[in-house]
């Protein structure tokens, strides 16, 4: 039986700058930070990747977890999900007041599509994080 969403992966080009941005703008939690070397053939065979070599930190968010990877081996692909395109282009996160919270990371270098609209029954608005990951800010607006 399937539980629910544990964490969602996002691939960074520095570790250490991932880590800063989202414990300290974004608020998460770091629980564990490691490095995987190519001696670990269990954390290829559930990768699907021979060699890898990656640092890896779990960070708690809420009820949920951001896994951070930056890989050394094989080389990271310089690729990021558009809005439109398939996998998981996006990271959705509830804020409580979302004019506070786009000016407040606005000034910690997110960069925002522009200001929060309002669509109906929410307010929303898309950033990135610095490595171009897209994250939305989403305020539920009582009806």
């Amino acid at each position: 039986m399937i539980r629910g969403i544990h964490h969602v992966a996002v691939g960074v080009a520095d570790i250490d700058a991932a880590i800063d941005f989202y414990v300290g703008a974004l608020g998460c939690e770091l629980l564990s930070r490691s490095s995987l070397e190519g001696t670990r053939p269990a954390v290829d065979q559930v990768i699907g990747i021979d060699g890898v070599q990656a640092d890896v930190a779990m960070l708690r968010f809420g009820d949920a977890h951001i896994e951070l990877w930056t890989y050394r081996s094989p080389a990271i692909v310089d690729r990021v999900s558009p809005p439109n395109g398939l996998g998981y282009p996006h990271i959705g996160l509830s804020v409580s007041d979302i004019d506070a919270e786009h000016a407040r990371l606005s000034a910690a270098g997110v960069v925002f599509v522009g200001p929060p609209v309002d669509v109906g029954s929410a307010r929303a608005v898309y950033g990135t994080d610095p490595f171009g990951n897209l994250i939305e800010l989403y305020e539920a607006t009582p009806r």
